[in-house]
């Protein structure tokens, strides 16, 4: 409840009383103008109340009782409904107004919460797209590295094609040239002293005998050139034997010829393994120790089959001078063009191939097949060591 004014009260006494005597239209509207005036006094029905109590008990009392009629006490109510009009028009106002304020808050609250959940769909929407985005960078950089290994790919398989082409010429070449140079020339010379033995028939006996004897030396030795050809496209003792004794076989020629220390350990459970991996195991030794005796400068390697964890591995080491070990140097180096065909063995049989190597430090070719057969179905591994003889 607001104070009441001094000022107020007095406009109040004046304006009753003058009703009180007169009731004219006019002081009906200065009733009103005093409603207005409570309003913007913010004084609510019991504040004018209580001014038109204290107002009608100031003209009253001192009154007559002959004058303090029941027409007086109804005229003041009229004046003071008058005044109080404007009080309850503003009311009225509020509460319709509160009304529809309430109405805006509940509108008002619903359109936050759908507003709240809009922005909820959207912040979800945001991680999701932004997720998307994530994603497609990270294909684009995955595609992006895919494509350049394509084509590292393309530009070693073009360069492998052509010293493959290359290399087959060759190989052709030296197969041509010893059929030439060695077996034609051989039947050549025991074509010429079957001739000779022809024409010579009635000489004696012992010049007879001996050039029988260079003639069948003759012989064997193209026998055994066959035989080396017949060795170097396909080893019978590999089919036949297992693949340790052509190993085996295989270092103890290669030690023989070029005077290279070669150690050989093996254990028995490599011979479990499929034709096509002993094969490649066979063709990658081969292929190791003719790029020893060819480029390293070596005086010493080894050869070792081991079982380790669900794969058999083969390690190959030499002492020699070693090499730099990179994709696109080995490409294109002619030299190295057996690495590329040994890597491309172990990934036929579904193994990996390793090279570790640097200038002036030992070499070592690393292979692994995975060993896909259960453990009950596995034997003991059994050990075979073998040093190959001193250099001549």
């Amino acid at each position: 409840m607001k104070t009441k004014s001094p000022a107020f009260s007095q406009s109040y006494l004046a304006a009753l009383e003058k009703y009180l005597e007169r009731g004219a239209a006019s002081s009906r509207q200065a009733a009103r103008r005093l409603g207005l005036q409570a309003v913007k006094l913010e004084m609510d029905m019991l504040d004018v109340a209580r001014v038109h109590e204290e107002a009608l008990i100031t003209l009253v009392l001192p009154t007559p009782p002959a004058r303090a009629s029941d027409a007086i006490i109804r005229r003041a109510g009229a004046f003071f409904a008058n005044v109080v009009t404007p009080i309850e028009e503003s009311h009225r106002g509020a509460r319709e107004a509160n009304i529809q304020l309430r109405g805006m808050v509940a509108a008002l609250n619903q359109r936050t919460a759908e507003l709240a959940a809009a922005n909820k769909e959207l912040k979800q929407e945001i991680v999701q797209r932004r997720a998307m985005e994530e994603s497609l960078r990270t294909s684009e950089t995955t595609s992006s590295r895919l494509l350049e290994k394509s084509r590292q790919m393309q530009d070693e398989l073009r360069h492998l094609s052509r010293r493959l082409l290359s290399a087959q010429e060759d190989e052709r070449k030296r197969i041509s040239r010893e059929l030439h140079d060695v077996i034609a020339q051989t039947l050549t010379a025991i074509n010429v002293r079957l001739a000779a033995l022809k024409s010579q028939s009635t000489a004696n006996t012992k010049d007879l005998h001996e050039k029988i004897a260079i003639t069948q030396k003759l012989v064997e030795e193209s026998v055994d050139i066959v035989h080396r050809f017949a060795r170097d496209l396909r080893p019978s003792v590999l089919d036949d034997l297992g693949l340790v004794p052509a190993l085996r076989s295989y270092i103890a020629n290669f030690a023989k010829q070029t005077g290279i220390r070669v150690s050989f350990a093996a254990f028995a459970g490599v011979e479990e393994l499929n034709s096509a991996a002993r094969t490649t195991l066979y063709r990658i030794t081969q292929e190791s120790l003719t790029n020893v005796a060819r480029h390293a400068k070596a005086s010493r390697a080894s050869v070792t089959i081991r079982k380790i964890r669900g794969a058999i591995c083969m390690e190959i080491r030499d002492d020699g001078k070693g090499f730099r070990v990179e994709g696109a140097a080995l490409i294109k180096n002619k030299n190295r063009l057996g690495l590329l065909g040994m890597k491309e063995r172990m990934e036929m049989i579904g193994g990996t191939f390793c090279v570790e190597s640097a200038p002036g430090k030992q070499t070592t070719i690393r292979v692994e097949i995975p060993d896909g057969k259960p453990a009950a179905e596995k034997k003991p591994v059994k050990e075979i060591r073998q040093l190959r003889p001193e250099r001549p």
